[in-house]
């Protein structure tokens, strides 16, 4: 089941915002050079280090795949609409572009690299590590999970000398507790299908990355999370993934 179907409020939302709009980019300096973040919308983001390019999760939901640089690597977490869209990555993409995807977008995505929970590959010179995210208690209904262990991808990506997590549709798992030297991690936090702030900052107080962005926050009060990390020394930068 595409995400679409899981969320009305959210395809509402696409429809009255400018596909165009974007929050402004960010600069992490790292060893050979700087990385550029930029926020796309909801999921989607777009990092550029050197001469690579690494665009997550594009979706029509938002930002201009047109103007937007191509992508040498495009990273897909999950199956759900709200984070793969074959229309979009060939927008995203150019000759030549690796899309890398969990098993269970082999369908959706036929020329996909895969890789699987806990499996790292070097592409283009990108070393790039799939993390499980999953829910541990909450679904549609008793006995289900919106993502099972195994579906989808979380990934670390080491740009320079940095680790980048992206977290994916996940609660707060024991791997990602475990996670260590994490520079920046992208975390996510709405209900019901990750988690809600005050869990997702208690899961950030436990892996300690230098910088965290929440992203995929939709409904969510980023406040709590904010004021949940005070004095943790973690970066917590808010930005609006959802510019209008």
């Amino acid at each position: 089941m595409l995400r679409r179907f899981m969320y009305p409020a959210l395809f509402a939302f696409t429809t009255a915002a400018s596909l165009n709009a974007m929050a402004a980019a960010d600069t992490i300096q790292a060893k050979g050079g700087p990385i550029t973040i930029q926020p796309i919308t909801h999921a989607a983001l777009q990092l550029k280090y050197a001469n690579e390019v690494i665009t997550v999760d594009p979706t029509p939901m938002g930002g201009d795949y047109n103007a937007l640089p191509k992508a040498d690597i495009i990273l897909i977490t999950d199956i759900h609409g709200d984070h793969l869209d074959a229309a979009t990555i060939s927008k995203a993409s150019k000759a030549g572009t690796t899309v890398v995807i969990p098993g269970a977008a082999s369908s959706q995505v036929k020329e996909g690299m895969v890789i699987a929970n806990g499996e790292k590959k070097t592409i283009k010179g990108v070393q790039i590590e799939a993390v499980p995210m999953y829910n541990l208690q909450r679904g549609p209904a008793a006995g289900q999970l919106f993502h099972t262990k195994g579906r989808g991808n979380g990934y670390i990506v080491t740009l320079g000398d940095k680790r980048i997590y992206l977290a994916g549709d996940t609660e707060c798992t024991p791997e990602m507790k475990a996670l260590s030297n994490i520079d920046v991690a992208f975390v996510p936090m709405n209900l019901p299908y990750t988690m809600p702030p005050n869990e997702a900052a208690d899961c950030v107080k436990a892996f300690k990355p230098k910088v965290v962005y929440p992203y995929h926050y939709m409904g969510s009060d980023l406040k709590v999370f904010q004021d949940a990390l005070k004095g943790s020394g973690v970066d917590v930068r808010i930005r609006d993934w959802y510019a209008k």
